[in-house]
């Protein structure tokens, strides 16, 4: 699973480049998920061990993590917009999307903790309203994108301190939300393999 956790960096940062590596990972996350609600219904059902998540409950885990994490978003957003300076002075070349240290960071046992709560009530959101909040992630994402256009989304960071990531601007947000999909898309991989492998 650690390829999924590498992003190849952009030689050169610019506010152009941000949004269009944004828009197009999230656009790929969010689209890949999207296909897994057409997969028959035997291999959303497959769960690997009697604690594991079968399809159904990643899918719901996806939708949860990414709404918390757009929350964060919409208020940081409106705040990246009122407190936002002249660009004027910042060094576009030393910025990254995705820091070493977020790369390194140990914080996966918030979003396990997360997942573990999704199995009580998986059952309750039924396929059909997932993919739908699925989908209006995305869209918020990009809208997000459009708003923070001339590079204001580096002007407002949300803490992650809690979860040894740090400090995060706007669009390093979205980012990461892109950044967990891919993890969520890698254990869906994984159940289908295994239940494939078992059929034949």
């Amino acid at each position: 699973m650690s390829g999924l956790f590498y992003f190849k960096p952009l030689s050169i940062m610019t506010v152009d480049s941000i949004l269009k590596t944004v828009e197009k990972e999230a656009i790929s996350t969010f689209s890949l998920l999207d296909g897994w609600f057409d997969e028959e219904q035997a291999v959303l059902d497959y769960r690997p061990q009697a604690e594991a998540l079968n399809a159904h409950e990643i899918l719901v885990q996806s939708m949860l993590t990414c709404r918390d994490l757009m929350e964060e978003v919409d208020k940081g957003s409106a705040r990246a917009l009122a407190c936002a300076q002249e660009n004027e002075g910042f060094d576009w070349n030393q910025y990254t999307l995705l820091p070493q240290d977020v790369l390194e960071a140990r914080n996966r046992p918030y979003y396990r903790a997360r997942m573990l709560e999704g199995t009580i009530v998986g059952d309750f959101f039924p396929a059909d309203d997932v993919r739908v909040s699925l989908r209006t992630q995305l869209l918020k994402c990009l809208e997000h994108l459009d708003m923070l256009q001339n590079g204001e989304g580096v002007h407002y960071k949300i803490s992650y301190t809690d979860y040894g990531i740090g400090d995060l601007d706007i669009y390093q947000h979205l980012y990461l939300l892109t950044f967990y999909g891919k993890e969520q898309l890698d254990q869906l991989r994984y159940n289908k393999k295994e239940y494939l492998s078992l059929k034949a």
